[in-house]
């Protein structure tokens, strides 16, 4: 994580905590830009008890507005955005690598480590300030949490039901030109 999102983070997790709501702030993604920028919000239920609702999220953007205009922590314009986790969930810390071990994931390293940078397999575990994966090519791989660029769940669509139906086969294509008039048909 850079400088800027751990500082954001300190200052809005409070806030979205502080609604009343259940809500946590799960983490952020932050892409300055010169002409807009984008901050990025996801926020859970840590208690798994209820979705996140479209109320939960204009609740935590009037409040982290309201404070962003006030504290003014970023130069420049950009676009506030918050969202819920989604079923392939960033993963930001220690804890939520914890909480879904067992669970398939995709990481992309910031600098690349034994000479990879894209890896894909299970959680196992965070271990100290590490991240421990069973890849799917076999063996465990550590990866240091400050070594991570992101790191995202791989939902099975198909166990949750959500797996798109089999492609249908093409239609023939009729033989016969539209538009053109036909021999006969005058």
């Amino acid at each position: 994580m850079s400088t800027k999102t751990d500082e954001l983070t300190a200052m809005l997790a409070p806030v979205v905590e502080g609604l009343g709501l259940g809500l946590e702030l799960q983490g952020i993604e932050f892409a300055p830009s010169r002409s807009r920028g984008l901050l990025r919000l996801y926020i859970d239920v840590p208690s798994g008890e209820r979705p996140i609702s479209v109320e939960d999220c204009e609740a935590v953007s009037r409040e982290v507005s309201a404070l962003l205009d006030v504290n003014d922590p970023i130069a420049g314009a950009y676009t506030l955005e918050v969202s819920s986790p989604g079923l392939d969930r960033l993963i930001f810390n220690a804890a939520q690598a914890n909480r879904f071990a067992g669970e398939p994931v995709k990481v992309t390293l910031a600098l690349p480590q034994d000479g990879r940078r894209r890896l894909q397999g299970r959680i196992v575990r965070s271990e100290g300030d590490a991240l421990l994966l069973a890849l799917d090519g076999g063996g465990e791989f550590a990866v240091p949490f400050d070594n991570i660029e992101k790191a995202r769940l791989v939902p099975d669509y198909a166990a949750l039901g959500l797996a798109p139906n089999e492609p249908k086969a093409p239609r023939p294509r009729s033989k016969r030109a539209t538009g053109a008039a036909e021999p006969g048909n005058h």
